[in-house]
């Protein structure tokens, strides 16, 4: 494998993990633990027991990185009321 210009994996968030009490991989939703001037912390809890599977820490470069690589959105236009094209 050659190197890569971009890394392909800079923000993951995890759909299902494995739960210990369900003893199987299950869907999770993430949680906002705690925001800190530098970072964030997430908890990941299984969908259907709500046991804690594990924690994501997503530091203020991260989002930065993030919302650089994401692509924007296309503004509509609209024309002003009553004026017909």
């Amino acid at each position: 494998m050659g190197n890569m210009s971009q890394p392909q994996f800079e923000n993951f968030t995890a759909s299902s993990l494995y739960c210990k009490k369900c003893k199987a991989a299950m869907p999770v939703r993430e949680r906002l633990l705690l925001v800190l001037p530098d970072r964030e912390l997430y908890d990941y809890l299984c969908t259907h027991c709500a046991s804690s599977v594990g924690q994501r820490e997503v530091t203020a470069g991260d989002k930065l990185m993030a919302r650089a690589a994401a692509p924007r959105r296309a503004r509509r236009t609209m024309a002003p009321r009553g004026v017909m094209p």
